[in-house]
């Protein structure tokens, strides 16, 4: 048996693993104006999803710094299966047990971004470990599923509301909770490789002394933020500020996002050896500049959603991309590094959403303010690209 036979069944686990996050961090904000009308929360309390799902994420990025080498990264894999499994399926019984449904609802979401945020630090790994010939490629197209998986679970959504209603949402969370219930058997029998063989993984203390490292730290937190922004709010802004129907605003807004995200992480899986990963993370940063621009500032409904679109164009080699130059600057970083990756990842996609949500709320609930409050990390972004390149570049000069 070759090595892309026996690890082919850890290839299809991990790529499930990213389309369980998806759901995870996708279904929720398909229904905020949902929550909003029947539960008359409004938009600064509906924030508190997004950021309660990002803390539990950065709590369990930072657990897993040196936990999972601990306990293992298969026990930590499966349980990332069962907790995702459990909080979208609690999520049809749990709110209606509290008089404050929102404190239902955020439990079920900790609950589910436990599963996400072990999903977001180990399956990287898992696939950089594994012995396939092109690292980037398979890197790219991993995070690609998570893109994959927003669009499904956007049109699966859209769809079932269309046929059913809003009014059984309940009925859909427990369906979508049936794929990582599927997945436990899935990385409980794959073969799964350690990162960094045992005793040669840098120490924490010596990464974090790095400044590179630092760089890179912020260049995470400016591609979590610029990605999940726009991912969050996307449906709420479509059908609110743009008056653009529901079914139609999800398929055009939100899954738009993820189709162009996706494409840009399959594309670069193609053509990425032929392709100046800096120079292309700095096109990519101007141009979500200029998305966020024109989705804030659209007067026409076609324009704005035309934001949402190339807004998930320009993001989608922002994260990973931001993992294979690191991994790649830090080839010992191991398990801690991929970990404070996504801890920092984690922290932009709560800072983004909040800001959006809290000036929006301070506007007069105008999510066109708050969409527009989002554009400095993209730009903060490029600057991060550009100190790596000359970081790099440096250390290239010194050794010869």
């Amino acid at each position: 048996m070759n090595d892309t036979k026996k690890y082919g069944k850890t290839k299809f686990a991990c790529y499930l693993g990213f389309i369980t996050q998806a759901i995870s961090a996708n279904f929720a904000p398909l229904l905020f104006l949902n929550f909003h009308k029947s539960y008359g929360l409004p938009f600064s309390e509906l924030a508190l999803i997004p950021i309660v799902f990002y803390v539990t994420q950065l709590i369990v990025d930072f657990a897993c710094v040196k936990a999972s080498d601990k306990i293992g990264y298969r026990v930590c894999i499966v349980v990332s299966e069962i907790t995702s499994a459990a909080g979208l399926a609690g999520l049809a019984f749990v709110p209606e047990w509290f008089s404050s449904r929102l404190i239902g609802i955020l439990i079920c979401v900790a609950i589910y971004a436990v599963g996400s945020g072990l999903i977001e630090v180990l399956c990287s790994p898992i696939i950089e470990a594994c012995p396939f010939e092109n690292k980037s490629k398979m890197m790219s197209l991993l995070h690609s599923f998570y893109c994959w998986g927003a669009v499904g679970v956007i049109v699966g959504s859209t769809l079932f509301f269309y046929a059913f209603g809003t009014a059984n949402w309940r009925v859909l969370a427990c369906l979508w909770a049936l794929i990582p219930l599927f997945n436990i058997s899935n990385f409980a029998t794959c073969p799964i490789e350690p990162i960094v063989e045992h005793g040669k993984g840098m120490k924490t203390g010596r990464l974090l002394k790095m400044k590179k490292f630092w760089v890179f730290i912020i260049l995470m937190i400016c591609a979590g933020a610029s990605e999940v922004t726009m991912a969050q709010w996307a449906s709420a802004f479509v059908e609110s500020a743009l008056q653009v129907p529901k079914v139609w605003g999800d398929l055009a807004g939100p899954c738009g996002f993820a189709v162009f995200m996706g494409l840009a992480r399959v594309l670069y899986g193609k053509f990425g050896e032929k392709i100046d990963l800096g120079k292309f993370m700095i096109i990519s940063g101007l141009l979500c500049f200029a998305s966020y621009l024109l989705t804030a500032l659209a007067k026409i409904p076609v324009m704005g959603l035309i934001g949402c679109m190339t807004c998930g164009f320009s993001v989608g080699v922002m994260w990973p991309g931001s993992i294979s130059i690191s991994s790649k600057a830090i080839p010992t970083g191991g398990t801690a590094m991929f970990a404070f990756l996504a801890l920092a990842g984690d922290i932009g996609g709560t800072v983004g959403p909040a800001i959006v949500g809290n000036v929006s709320e301070l506007s007069g609930n105008n999510l066109q303010s708050g969409v527009l409050a989002g554009i400095g990390f993209p730009l903060v972004l490029i600057i991060c690209v550009i100190l790596a390149r000359r970081m790099n570049q440096r250390t290239a000069e010194r050794k010869t």
